[in-house]
């Protein structure tokens, strides 16, 4: 998967660094969904729910010709998103 991050559209914060964003979205467990909202549809925007190799949890908006991902958006998982995250890998796992 290649990334695009010339002139990423947000700004990362000292607690993200870009190969972590990267490995979350290689987390062999992340959650990848399309937002079923009309804002969404002029131009397809994925969110992702990975963990980077060093357990991060990590939220990202991105979209994706296919061939490269541009991510427009990351931050650390919220207490919401990591309980979500732990029930889906529960479920996988169960099976």
């Amino acid at each position: 998967m290649e990334f695009d991050w010339n002139n990423p559209p947000f700004n990362l914060d000292s607690s993200l660094t870009l190969q972590e964003i990267e490995e979350s979205f290689e987390d062999p467990f992340a959650i990848r969904l399309l937002p079923d909202s009309p804002r969404f549809s002029v131009q397809a925007r994925f969110f992702n729910l990975g963990k980077s190799v060093g357990e991060i949890g990590i939220f990202s908006v991105y979209r994706t010709n296919g061939k490269q991902v541009r991510v427009l958006y990351a931050r650390p998982f919220e207490p919401e998103e990591q309980f979500f995250y732990q029930r889906k890998l529960d479920q996988m796992l169960a099976r």
